[in-house]
This record gives C-alpha cells, structure tokens and sequence, in this order.
C-alpha cells in the first residue's frame, strides 16, 4: 500500500480537478439522471427502483436527487479486503493506493521467444504465482483469457487457478451473471461458509457495465447479487468520449458519472451499507485517431479519481498499462506515467498492471518492471521524517567535516532504508558488462524466471481443492447441457 495526501506533508499531494469542478460535474450527473435518465435492462432493477421513486418508461429509468443522496449517506467510504488467512490486507479508501494485475488478455508477449501467442491457463497459473511473490503487488487478476479450455466458461478455471495460487485479495471478472454467482461459491468454499466470506471478503467482482447511460442485464443482476450477499463491489460503467458520449471531459465524466450513481442507488436499494468502488479511468476523449480503445491517454489522466474523492468513495483505478506492442520507451513511459497519476490522485485499487496493446497482450516481465517502478514510486512520494534521531545533528559533531560516516552505527541503522532496485542497472559500465550487459527487459524476463522456479505458495487442503473443482465441474456439465 502505499499513501498520498498525508496532513502532515509527509507525503505528495495533487488533483487534477477542484471542487468546483468536481461540483458541476455532479450537478450535471443530478440533471442527466432526472431529464435524461439511464436505459435499464434488467425488469428486477427496474421495479426496485420504481417503487423508491425513480419514474419508469419502458427500460427508461429517471432517478430523483432525493434517490441518491440519500444512497450516498449509506454507501462505505472504504472496501477492505482480507488475504487468504483472514488479515486485513487492502484497506481501499482514502488516499491509500493498493496496485495489480489485470484480467482477460487475449494474447502473451512469450519472453522466452520474443513472440506474441495465444495464452493457456498455465499462463495464468504463472501470472498469479507471479503476482503472488511481488512484494509491490497487493492483490491479483487472471491476467490471460486461456484458449485451451472451454471459452463459454474459461472465468471459472481463471478463479479457480487464483484460489490455489495465491493468499493475496483477487478482483475477478465473470462475463455472465452466472459465472459471478460460481466465483462467489468458490471463495465460500475457501472461507468455510458464506457467512465467514461475507465477514472477511478476499475477493471482489469487476463489473463491467456497458455505459455510463445504459445498464446491462448482466452488470445489474450482478449488482444486486453482491449486495444480497454484502460482499463489495467494483461497479464501472465506462464512456468513450466522441462515441457514446460527448468527446469534451466534463461532458463524458458527468454522463458517465450518472450511470455510476445508479449502480450506487441500486445497491443499496437492496442492501444499505454494502461496499461499491467508483471507476477511476476513462471519463475523456476517446482516441478518434485510431478509434482504439487506449488504456493510456493524456487527457483522461485523474479525471474520474477526482470525482471519487469529490464523495469520498473507494476508485477502482488503472495504472502500469501501455498501449504498446513490444517493452520500448512507450511502454516504460506510458506505465509509469499511469501508475504515477493513479497514485497521486489517490486512487484505491489500481489494475491492469502488465496490459499491453489496448489491452490485447500481456507481459510477465512487464508486470516485474512495474513492480520496481512502484517501489521507486513509493520511495518518490513518501514524506520526510524530519527529527532528532534524522537530523543527526550529534553525528556530525561527533565526525565533524572530514570524519567517515559509512561504520558509524547511525549509518548501520539507517542505511537499508532508501530504495535499492533489484532491476535497475546503477553499475559502472565495467561492472555492467561483466554482469553481462543485459537490459531491463532481460533482466525482468530471468526475475520472472526465477520466481516462478522459487516461490511456493502454501496450498488448499486438499477438500477445499476439491470442492473447487466440483463446481467448476458443475458448470462444465451445466454448460454441456444448456447447448450455449
């Protein structure tokens, strides 16, 4: 975790929008939901928000003011998220920045063969151990889509793979309202009961929800599902700004701001209290150019993270992306830049460390770097201890200006505190050629290498494993016999 904003200045503080702006935004949101409304496909959502007060016409839902500030009077300013073993391991709010991976990608940039492939579920299990043993990485995602199983149902070998790969939280993504319900099932497997998973959360879902202006069934059957069950949710309708939506920033983020007010409403319609993380990326200009959905564009940078902090709610944010294809200048920029932003705007769960391409590929090696960028990030941010045992004021009496410093026990104390990297290269050349004279992306590709030979995670008992597999076995058969 790592934390901005501290009172004390001791640590960095920026925003990209004010509260005036962040103001008219919601404004703005206030006024598109009642004139405007939001199209609801879902007939459940639909009655639960009629009979509070929204006015519906058809699929058409108009939500009152009343509606929402009341809704966020009762929504969690924090989602906190537990490891395997029941501790606290996220507390997501604030200005506390936890950092993963992201799910899904359709293809891998091998670092073996320098090839892009098709992804298989060892990849994921690869992904997650990964994940697993990088000290900068809080909590794990699929990363890849594998192709060698069966694609209407790959999410449940995605989750099963993270359940016995790793003790951090998981944020899962499901493509179907049942593939959610499954996920769910198997992290109460590992809990020991839907009542103790409930109590200590080490999992939540990613919803995907179509636009900021139209709700799909699936995104709000998951909604009120979780809120049913009190668990916490990611609830992120997205815009592109020129295409479904208007192309300025303010114009995207206020539409795009009401549709994540209704799922706010919604939830807790069917449970007051229950935990709901705002989107914290898109919000902009679409890439008109290309008309390629980017993950990193200048313009968007912060945007919706202000309009999380704006009501004090958890961001579901994106950082350590890139929109290239190979680990270039673009890619080491564009990830750092991403996280750089994301941290210091604040916001609280951050994905999609190790996307590439638009989110086509992804990149084990990419995920390394990322991990020693943040911990640069974190040394980079961090304030300045500033009293008697730092300012060592009886040191330097004591060595005076010519004395040696580096067998001075003040030293011994201190001397392991600043940031070394275990990937970048501070040698003199001599020394980096005698090393080898490798590059970063070499260097990452042999760390990935190594830790994936090393590091061992403790696994499920053998039952758990088992009851695992029996409901991914059940949906295989459900699957099977429903001819989808």
């Amino acid at each position: 975790m790592i934390e901005t904003h501290g009172t004390s200045m001791t640590s960095a503080h920026y925003e990209r929008m004010g509260h005036e702006e962040c103001e008219k935004i919601h404004l703005a949101s206030l006024e598109i939901l009642w004139r405007i409304g939001v199209d609801v496909h879902d007939e459940k959502a639909r009655e639960l928000l009629g009979k509070a007060g929204a006015k519906i016409e058809g699929i058409r839902v108009r939500i009152p003011e009343h509606l929402v500030m009341k809704a966020l009077t009762t929504v969690p300013k924090q989602i906190t998220l537990y490891d395997r073993y029941g501790k606290a391991a996220m507390r997501a709010g604030g200005y506390n920045s936890y950092f993963g991976g992201g799910s899904d990608c359709l293809n891998i940039l091998d670092h073996h063969s320098g090839q892009r492939r098709k992804p298989t579920l060892q990849d994921v299990i690869n992904a997650t151990i990964l994940m697993d043993a990088l000290p900068e990485i809080d909590f794990v995602m699929s990363a890849f889509l594998p192709e060698d199983v069966d694609q209407r149902i790959y999410d449940r070998y995605q989750m099963e793979a993270m359940l016995n790969h790793t003790t951090k939280p998981i944020v899962f993504v499901s493509p179907d309202f049942e593939g959610c319900v499954a996920a769910v099932e198997m992290c109460e497997a590992v809990a020991g009961g839907a009542e103790a998973f409930q109590k200590k959360p080490f999992a939540t879902c990613y919803i995907n929800v179509t636009s900021g202006l139209v709700a799909n069934a699936e995104a709000l059957q998951k909604c009120m599902y979780l809120a049913e069950k009190g668990l916490p949710q990611l609830y992120i309708p997205l815009n592109a700004g020129g295409v479904n939506s208007p192309t300025t920033t303010a114009g995207c983020l206020a539409s795009m701001n009401a549709g994540t007010l209704l799922g706010i409403v919604l939830s807790q319609l069917v449970n007051e209290g229950v935990a709901v993380a705002m989107p914290g990326w898109n919000g902009g200009p679409y890439n008109l150019q290309s008309m390629v959905g980017n993950y990193v564009l200048a313009d968007e940078q912060g945007v919706t993270i202000s309009m999380g902090k704006y009501y004090d709610l958890p961001v579901f944010g994106l950082g350590g992306s890139t929109d290239s294809k190979a680990l270039d200048q673009q890619c080491a920029f564009e990830a750092t830049i991403s996280l750089m932003t994301a941290l210091l705007h604040g916001a609280n769960i951050v994905h999609d460390i190790g996307f590439m391409d638009a989110g086509l590929q992804g990149s084990l090696p990419l995920i390394t770097m990322c991990n020693e960028f943040l911990g640069f990030l974190r040394a980079a941010t961090k304030g300045v201890v500033v009293n008697e045992e730092t300012l060592a004021i009886d040191v330097i009496e004591e060595l005076g200006p010519t004395g040696s410093y580096l067998g001075h026990p003040h030293t011994i104390r201190h001397y392991k505190e600043p940031f070394y990297s275990k990937l970048f290269d501070k040698n003199p050349y001599s020394v980096w050629m005698k090393r080898g004279g490798t590059t970063m992306e070499e260097r990452a590709g042999q760390m990935v290498d190594e830790i994936l030979e090393k590091h061992h995670v403790q696994p499920l008992p053998e039952s758990i494993q088992a009851d695992i597999k029996k409901i991914v076995n059940r949906e295989q058969e459900w699957i099977n016999s429903s001819g989808a």
